[in-house]
């Protein structure tokens, strides 16, 4: 079997099987590699092709299977908190009570379809990736070219590859003519790579570097080239990659978070409920009765509505969002957004522009010259070759094309063509006044030797060897700062009579007029989007695997400072407990592989931030996978979009701070409810067990405790329209389920106080010892109004309704269910329900209790944000 092509594929960065096979390949001989590889300069016949079809499968890249509908309805139906309700909902059939069954499910139904519907709303939001496969490869079979899909292709064909050719796999030239390879999206340069056959140097061992490699996923810029198929599908580099992002991802900070405080719930619940039933069976001696008490008080104690309050909350971002033309691919990723404390950006596409732009046009003394400019565009406006990245990006200055009157001006002449042993090309036109002009460009040695003259300032003087070598050095500096660099030159000679013919011996005696300088630029808004995310407490690190020169130029223009910058090849020296120390303290690296990126990303979770990736290339997926939050453009490649969370559909990068500040809302709001059903099920613990111990009957009936538990769940399920203060904003949120247990012993009581209050009250003022439905009724109706109101209190650490007021439908609902608590003692449904009518003077000594409650919990409060800071 082709050790390339193996089951067990990892992504070939340095030190994998993979790579050492690959590295091999490079190294050895054309003739070594088809011996290897069974095949032959004619390809392989038919028949064997067929067999290694069999053997090795189709050339088709993995891609994440689609979740159906059913499997996410399950998905919802796993939740610990909806399982405990179904099995507390079964017991409560099994029994009889026939009404608890009703209100358990009720509130099982309504959490989970709330949770599916907008599931599946944001997932039909996401966009319909297309297949990366689907074009044909030219390739030669018993001697023979034909045009074939890139499916069939098979490790040991021989493939012709031709300009603007995708490469159909990964191949080892065997043959090349002026071959350039763009492979941006695998490395992050822009700049196409020249490719040849020879075999690779012993001193290279990044992959990607090797010159006679080509991959899949790349594409053929200029030139020609035959090579020999080395790994398909899967286990080429692209496959690899697309195959280790296919799956269940790990649980992000946010999903650890929920799960915490979901167990934590269920662990009270678990000491509580038998305790409630045995306190109650030994003192009250019905077995039945107390069973159905306690399953109350489970259900009770139960967030039932925690998957509702947070799917409603992620999807009410997800929607706020998508008005921002984001597209939120996994609902999770909202509030990890906001929990974000490190952002880690690729910085070719993401950054950068992702296209390569003329930034400076300078004369030889380094100054700005319009002249530069205009006879550059003369070149590559009349240039009929393959016009490459440099010439579109001096053709983009549409404007001089009427300015100098091209088409009316001047007449093409002839043309030198570029190649290259010689790396210059050179056009001769001819103006109105019947003067040819060669104007030449190209590398600047190969330019600057042909020269004799130099231009400056208009005046034409001959070429000094000290000055020389000063213009060498500029182009040296611009070099140096990651600028491609051309010099440009010409000669003026009379017009023939005759149409003359020029040839490379014309280029000589050439006149330096000046340089070109070009660069993949920052994106307008890098440097806002950057500072705005500093405001926001967000460390952002440059992950990228172009080189060291050009990273710290674009760092420097965006202001991210670049002194230290950390490579790849050092990486791969490191532990993983030296990689995450130093990934804390490095913002920039360069010169990575795509297994260097999700180490780094992994290394910065290991040491507690909560980690986001920004990247557009292919080799940015695993990275993108691995991040508690991915970030991608709209531009990016499908794998990189396949493995994001969040896809920008604009070119800004402004809208980063909207989502950090939107996720952080989503986190607060969701956080409001923890607290607030925490404390509260904490502070009801004592009061229960309390209660079942003293009472000679039940403290409150099994039907009492559903009906107040669904009035309090309908309460909150406006949380999620609630503002969010603006203190909560200015920093990165994230899961401490320490802090939210810290909270609950120290709010959580203070419900309990009140309770104990009203049970004197019940029982000494108003003698409700012989009179349980009275007791039952009184503390129905204060539990019930006291965890309504405490919302406001706990959603914000200012003054409630002084400093702080909560959104119009959060203070509608918690009226509506105070007003209905209050109306359910006296209305048609109070025999059902078990209560009587309460006397003119419990409504009294409740507001006074309320607000006792209220002012309580504001001192605490304030104390405790002092203490803790939160």
């Amino acid at each position: 079997m082709n050790p390339l092509q193996r089951a067990d594929h990892h992504p070939p960065g340095n030190g994998t099987p993979a790579s050492q096979q690959l590295l091999d390949k490079a190294r050895a001989d054309t003739g070594t590699v088809l011996q290897q590889l069974a095949s032959q300069s004619s390809g392989l016949t038919a028949a064997v092709a067929e067999s290694r079809l069999k053997q090795y499968g189709f050339n088709e890249i993995a891609r994440e299977k689609h979740q159906s509908a059913l499997i996410r309805l399950l998905s919802n139906v796993k939740n610990p908190l909806v399982i405990l309700l179904t099995a507390l909902g079964v017991v409560s059939f099994v029994t009889g009570d026939q009404r608890a069954t009703v209100v358990i499910f009720v509130m099982v139904l309504l959490g989970v379809a709330l949770r599916f519907v907008q599931e599946m709303r944001a997932d039909h939001a996401a966009e319909q990736l297309k297949a990366m496969v689907s074009n044909t490869a030219t390739v030669v079979r018993d001697g023979q070219e034909s045009e074939l899909s890139l499916k069939m292709l098979v490790p040991g064909d021989i493939v012709r590859l031709a300009a603007g050719d995708m490469v159909p796999a990964d191949v080892r030239v065997l043959s090349a003519k002026d071959l350039f390879v763009n492979q941006a999206a695998l490395t992050g340069e822009a700049l196409p790579v020249e490719k040849r056959a020879e075999p690779a140097p012993a001193d290279v061992q990044n992959p990607l570097e090797l010159p006679n490699i080509c991959f899949l996923g790349s594409n053929i810029e200029s030139g020609s080239a035959t090579a020999v198929a080395l790994c398909t599908g899967d286990a080429t580099y692209f496959g690899s990659l697309a195959a280790s992002i296919v799956g269940q991802r790990q649980l992000t900070s946010f999903d650890q978070g929920i799960n915490a405080f979901t167990w934590l719930m269920i662990r009270f619940i678990a000491v509580m409920v038998p305790a409630v039933f045995l306190i109650n069976g030994f003192s009250k001696h019905n077995w039945l009765e107390a069973l159905l008490f306690a399953m109350a008080v489970a259900v009770g104690l139960t967030p039932e509505m925690l998957p509702m309050i947070v799917t409603v909350n992620l999807s009410k971002g997800a929607l706020a969002m998508a008005r921002k033309k984001v597209i939120v691919k996994r609902l999770n990723a909202i509030q990890n957004f906001g929990a974000m404390d490190v952002l880690c950006t690729d910085k070719t596409g993401t950054l950068t522009q992702g296209k390569i732009v003329l930034e400076k046009h300078l004369d030889a003394h380094g100054d700005s010259s319009e002249k530069v400019l205009q006879y550059g565009y003369l070149n590559s406006y009349f240039h009929t070759g393959l016009k490459n990245l440099l010439d579109e990006a001096v053709l983009k200055h549409e404007e001089l094309e009427s300015h100098l009157q091209v088409k009316e001006a001047y007449k093409k002449i002839d043309e030198v063509p570029f190649d290259f042993v010689r790396r210059r090309m050179s056009v001769v036109v001819e103006d109105g006044a019947g003067l040819n002009t060669l104007i030449c460009k190209g590398a600047v040695d190969e330019v600057l030797k042909l020269c004799t003259r130099v231009e400056i300032k208009g005046e034409i003087v001959e070429v000094q060897p000290e000055h020389d070598a000063k213009r060498r050095q500029l182009a040296g500096d611009l070099n140096a700062q990651g600028f491609r660099v051309i010099a440009l030159a010409y000669k003026q000679m009379p017009g023939a009579s005759d149409q003359p013919v020029y040839s490379v011996k014309d280029e000589s005696d050439l006149i330096l007029l000046g340089f070109l300088a070009f660069l993949d630029p920052p994106k307008d808004t890098a440097t806002q989007a950057l500072e705005q995310l500093h405001h926001l407490s967000v460390d952002v690190k440059i992950l990228t695997g172009d080189n060291e020169i050009v990273t710290a130029f674009i760092c420097k223009e965006v202001g991210i400072p670049a002194e230290h910058i950390l490579l790849g090849s050092q990486i791969e020296t490191m532990s993983e407990g030296d990689l995450a120390e130093t990934a804390r303290t490095t913002t920039v690296f360069a010169r990575l592989v795509p297994a260097h990126k999700e180490r780094i990303i992994r290394a910065l979770q290991s040491t507690g931030h909560v980690t986001g990736f920004m990247g557009d290339g292919i080799n940015d997926a695993p990275a993108l996978k691995a991040a508690d939050v991915g970030i991608s453009v709209d531009s990016a490649v499908d794998i990189a979009k396949e493995s994001s969370d969040i896809i920008l559909l604009e070119n800004s990068l402004l809208i980063l701070e909207q989502g950090v500040l939107e996720g952080r809302r989503v986190f607060g709001n969701i956080i409001k409810y923890i607290k607030m059903a925490a404390s509260s099920n904490f502070g009801n613990m004592f009061s229960v067990l309390g209660a079942s111990i003293f009472l000679p009957f039940l403290p409150m009936l099994p039907i009492q405790v559903l009906t107040n538990n669904l009035l309090y769940d309908f309460s909150q399920t406006t949380i999620p329209t609630d503002a969010v203060d603006a203190e909560w904003l200015t920093k990165p949120r994230k899961w401490t389920i320490g802090e939210i247990q810290r909270f609950i012993l120290f709010i959580g009581p203070i419900s309990s106080i009140f309770d104990y209050l009203t049970f004197f009250v019940m029982l000494y003022v108003f003698s409700a010892w012989t009179n349980p439905k009275l007791f039952q009724t009184g503390w129905f109706v204060e539990s019930l109004l006291t965890q309504t109101l405490i919302i406001h209190v706990i959603r914000t650490n200012k003054i409630p309704f002084i400093e702080s007021r909560a959104s119009w439908p959060l203070i509608a609902t918690s009226l509506i269910i105070v007003v209905v608590g209050c109306w359910l003692t006296v209305s048609p449904l109070a025999n059902t329900l078990g209560f009587v009518p309460l006397p003119p003077l419990y409504w009294f000594l409740l507001a006074m209790m309320l607000l006792g409650y209220v002012a309580l919990t504001q001192v605490v409060k304030v104390w405790f944000v002092r203490k803790f800071g939160n």
